[in-house]
């Protein structure tokens, strides 16, 4: 069986989708649809823009979800899912790639949550950090401990393979936590260079009026399973898809249960549409000692 998953940030680079621009007219009229549709020409940053202009959260989400959706649509008939799925922001580009959301809702809810997400960085000091080499129970049992002695916002954000768990909160909280974690043998725990804490209680306000855009747009019944981050189960309900993203904001990202779930559902081939190659180098690890599991990209 066939999985089609979908990055999310922090895979962008200068360049990225310029030679579907430039070869494909399909894709051309997209990316131009998309720069109308967001009011500036989002393509210029993407094809010619530093990694700093890339890097702002208003840029980064809507152009990894360009790169990713139109990739796909490029397949043409190759494009044939029997399940999809998306890391965080990627959760956007499967619903789009599967049919439940229309390109156009689509981005508009993307730069939405770009804007969210940044309102909510500015307005209180936070980050996130990665944690290498430890098990889940014991960076969140540390994430506790910090929590119950600070009483800042420290939590598990990203659990995206087997010995790696990105944790996010307030940036003091989040010292605390890499330093209990490497007296714990942590290989490294290393603070991220993001703008704020993703996937955590700090993105209520984010959420709260992200909920409001997602709840206005209509939401179909894609053409076959979503495996969702707040849960990592397979979804098919459209009702059910919305109210999952809306709480993505501010819980975790289990993207190593979600892939777990799709191997014991018969997933056999996964294909990462987008930029980077993130996503296949996780599926690797968690995948690890199966055998006949293809990991690929476009």
């Amino acid at each position: 069986m066939k999985a089609f998953v979908f990055p999310g940030q922090g895979a962008q680079f200068t360049g990225m989708g310029k030679d579907l621009y430039e070869n494909n007219e399909s894709a051309r009229t997209l990316f131009e649809k998309a720069n109308d549709i967001l009011g500036f020409r989002i393509t210029d940053i993407m094809f010619e823009g530093t990694a700093e202009e890339l890097k702002q959260t208003r840029v980064t989400q809507p152009a990894v979800f360009l790169h990713s959706v139109i990739s796909a649509f490029c397949m043409g008939d190759a494009f044939q899912p029997d399940m999809v799925g998306g890391h965080s922001l990627g959760e956007f580009s499967a619903l789009v790639a599967a049919g439940a959301l229309d390109f156009e809702d689509g981005l508009k809810l993307v730069f939405a949550r770009a804007q969210a997400m940044q309102k909510a960085c500015e307005a209180k000091p936070s980050t996130m950090a990665a944690i290498i080499g430890l098990s889940d129970d014991v960076v969140e049992a540390v994430c506790a401990e910090v929590r119950e002695s600070t009483g800042l916002v420290v939590v598990p954000a990203n659990y995206n393979c087997p010995g790696q768990l990105v944790i996010s909160g307030e940036v003091e909280a989040i010292n605390a936590a890499c330093a209990k974690l490497k007296e714990a043998g942590a290989k490294r725990a290393l603070p991220l260079p993001v703008g704020g804490a993703f996937h955590s209680p700090l993105m209520q306000p984010a959420k709260d009026e992200l909920q409001a855009a997602i709840e206005a747009t209509e939401f179909k019944a894609p053409r076959c399973p979503i495996y969702q981050n707040v849960d990592g189960k397979a979804h098919t309900d459209a009702a059910e898809i919305k109210q999952n993203l809306i709480a993505q904001l501010t819980a975790s990202v289990r993207w190593t249960q979600e892939v777990q779930n799709m191997l014991a559902a018969g997933a056999t081939e996964f294909t990462e549409c987008g930029p980077g190659k993130a996503l296949q180098g996780m599926i690797g690890k968690i995948a690890a000692g199966k055998e006949g599991i293809v990991v690929q990209g476009i």
